[in-house]
């Protein structure tokens, strides 16, 4: 991988090795400097598949998989199928199979899922409540951008919660050791990007916050996939404000969730929140329990016409 040191991988290489496990840059690298030969690779597992090509992968996944034998055999791993994956398994592989282990809504049951609306000025506030407040000694706390990441962590060092971000800016020794130190259960909060979040494995991780909503369902797919993991059970919290409102009902029906919406007691909402749907309005007929003209039954005689054409006008001005 990169940010560690090339030729003491040159050095094992050159020893004999059976795996590999690289990033596409650094494998590349090391083909393009003679260091490593794929020709005789047979074998190729492509983890995190979906989040790979999103990225900008699928150029050097193209070119390593040209390089390896012809004979070779792909497996690529995901918790989401796109349609980037499905191109190059339409390009690369021959009769390509799809293993499903698990749905991804067969894990719910594990999962205890709670949502707080909230003002969209209090949100920091209350996020550090519920992490103050909690027992959990290990909180994954999911964030949009690197810039709020790195605002989380200055927010909570400032209320006493000892916290670190990772993203795609912070040094790779400096995300391993903050990941070290959350494990260690050194700090209580860890402050992730999606891309950075992806793959962590906290073994028995007990909570994960979506301090802001991901663009898409299969990004909450995978935030959520880090707890309630290997049979143990998890909680998430999602916090919204009102522009998350729509979204969130999205992403409920999408996975088939049903999340109780709660106002924390000490947060009383201030932000003008959506117009309730107005149920329809019954007719004054219906709710002194009339019976509509169509259905009286019909009089003979000028005294009954007369009380016809009335109710009818009656009826026209309601």
């Amino acid at each position: 991988m990169g940010g560690t040191s090339k030729s003491k991988q040159e050095q094992i290489i050159s020893g004999g090795i059976d795996i590999i496990v690289a990033t596409p840059g650094r494998l590349l690298d090391l083909v393009e400097n003679e260091i490593l030969d794929l020709s005789s690779v047979n074998y190729l597992v492509l983890d995190e598949a979906d989040t790979m090509l999103e990225m900008g992968f699928i150029e050097e996944i193209e070119e390593i998989f040209s390089l390896c034998s012809p004979y070779k055999q792909i497996v690529m791993c995901s918790a989401t199928i796109s349609q980037n994956i499905r191109k190059v398994a339409k390009e690369f592989m021959k009769d390509p199979v799809v293993v499903q282990v698990h749905d991804r809504r067969d894990t719910v049951s594990l999962i205890d899922h709670k949502a707080y609306k909230i003002d969209v000025k209090k949100k920091k506030e209350l996020v550090t409540k519920l992490v103050k407040e909690s027992k959990d000694k290990q909180i994954l706390l999911f964030v949009n951008k690197k810039d709020a990441a790195n605002a989380a962590q200055e927010h909570f060092a400032a209320h006493g919660v000892k916290s670190a971000p990772i993203h795609g800016e912070i040094e790779y020794k400096q995300r391993i050791q903050a990941i070290k130190d959350f494990r260690n259960k050194k700090i209580q909060v860890l402050i992730a990007t999606d891309i950075a979040g992806r793959g962590l494995d906290i073994e028995k991780l007990p909570l994960v916050i979506n301090y802001s909503l991901p663009e898409t369902t299969d990004d909450f797919t995978h935030r959520v996939g880090r707890t309630g993991r290997a049979g143990n059970k998890g909680e998430v919290i999602t916090i919204l404000t009102v522009e998350d409102y729509n979204h969130f009902t999205k992403i409920e029906r999408d996975l088939k969730l049903n999340v109780k919406r709660e106002i924390h007691e000490d947060f009383p909402l201030k932000d003008r929140q959506p117009r309730q749907k107005l149920q329809k309005k019954k007719k004054l007929s219906e709710k002194k329990g009339r019976k509509t003209p169509s259905t009286e039954p019909k009089k003979t005689g000028a005294k009954s016409k007369k009380t016809t054409k009335r109710d009818a006008n009656r009826s026209f001005r309601r």
